[in-house]
Order: structure tokens, then sequence, then C-alpha cells
């Protein structure tokens, strides 16, 4: 099932053509991985998809229906998570606090929903030994791992990852990608996953690459060429 959609999309910053034309799809209970070099256009991309960025053509399908005109906060409770890059924990609040933002999302806002799943404590144990320290007081992989966790709390259909393993000791780096597996296989979300790390990069089931803000080759992670790594990815 196609849960998004994108059809000739195109977003600009002010005059500057960013995205061109671009065509992706997303489905349940996979992984999606979009490539390419610095400044090609893969955060706009998300930020679009999200609502952050206003496509100035083009469509954006979520289960069937129109997004386009939705604002960021109707796409999360429809079902769309977004873990931009950088991460944007709230440092001077709680592991705890900040994961009970991510209820926000949820029909009733935090109001009605203070029960952390434990599900996430199961993804990242690091997280219920830290509940009561400060965001800003974890490290980088472990606030990427609480940033992931709060996503996954407003119960997403697709979550959207941006560079997740971006400066990230490498065995946190591999807890994460065993943790996104988990989490496609035990609950069926679909992911679209913006990466340089090209074993996280093999983890997923299809790419995208793009070039100059378009999308410019797609497939089979498992048909990736040596050619297309070295062109797209930074290894």
């Amino acid at each position: 099932m196609n849960l998004i959609e994108v059809k000739n999309l195109n977003t600009y910053y002010g005059e500057s053509h960013i995205l061109r034309n671009v065509d992706i799809t997303i489905r349940s209970g996979e992984m999606v991985c979009l490539i390419g070099r610095n400044g090609v256009g893969k955060t706009t991309l998300l930020k679009s998809l999200i609502g952050l960025l206003k496509p100035r053509t083009g469509e954006i399908l979520f289960e069937g229906d129109s997004i386009i005109r939705d604002r960021p906060h109707q796409r999360a409770r429809s079902g769309i998570a977004y873990v931009p890059q950088g991460r944007e924990i709230i440092p001077y609040l709680t592991v705890e606090e900040n994961l009970t933002l991510g209820m926000e999302a949820l029909q009733g806002g935090i109001e009605k929903n203070k029960r952390i799943d434990p599900f996430v404590f199961e993804l990242f144990p690091i997280l219920k030994d830290f509940l009561f320290r400060k965001g800003g007081d974890l490290s980088g992989g472990q606030q990427q791992q609480l940033a992931i966790g709060r996503a996954l709390l407003g119960r997403p259909k697709v979550l959207l990852l941006d560079e997740p393993t971006e400066g990230i000791q490498p065995n946190i780096i591999k807890d994460i990608e065993t943790a996104i597996k988990r989490i496609i296989n035990e609950t069926g979300i679909g992911v679209l996953l913006v990466e340089q790390h090209l074993h996280f990069v093999r983890q997923a089931d299809r790419y995208y690459a793009m070039q100059r803000g378009g999308i410019v080759a797609s497939g089979p992670t498992s048909e990736l060429s040596k050619d297309v790594i070295s062109k797209f990815l930074s290894v």
C-alpha cells in the first residue's frame, strides 16, 4: 500500500528552484533511502512532506488523499512523523518531558495522553535509565535515540529521518539501525531515510538518488552499483 505519493513536486526558496519535478512513493512496511551529495534538496523534500515548506507546484498524497494544503500539525496528526537533522530535542526538558511532547500528535494531545509506550524503552533502554536527565546532558547518540523515540510516541504511519547517524559513534549507529528495522517489522510503518552511511543505506528496501533537486536514479538497494555509490554517497 502506498502511504505517500509525491507527484511532480517543485519547491523554491524565494526564487531559487530547489526541488524539480520530484516523484517518489513510500509504502507501508518498507524503508526507502534518499541519497545524494549535500545541497541537492534532500532536506527540502522532507520539509515539504511534513509541511515546513510549501511547494509551488505538484501534489503530495497521504493514503490517497491530498495533504498539500495541510499544516505541519495536521500532517503529524494524520500519521507523518519527522526527525530533523540536528535532532532538535529541547535541552532544558528531561528525557521524560521530551518524550511526552511526541504524544501531542495523538488524538487529545498530551492532555489526554501521558503514558509512554514501553516499546520505546525496548528499542532504546538508555532512555529509561536517563528518564529524569535533562535532554541537553545526553550525548549526540542518546539525543538521536530520544528524538526517534519522541517521534514514535505519535504513533506515525510514516517516519521521516534526516541524517540520523550524522556525528554519532559507530556502536550507537548499529543500535539505531537495529531499532529502525525492528520498528518497521513490528509496526508496519514506512520509513523515508536521508543517509550517507553506506551500511545503513543498504538496510533499506529501495533508494532514490537526487542531483540538482531532481530524482536521477532509483531502484532496489540490492542493485546499488559502485558507480552510484561513488556518485551519490560521501564514502
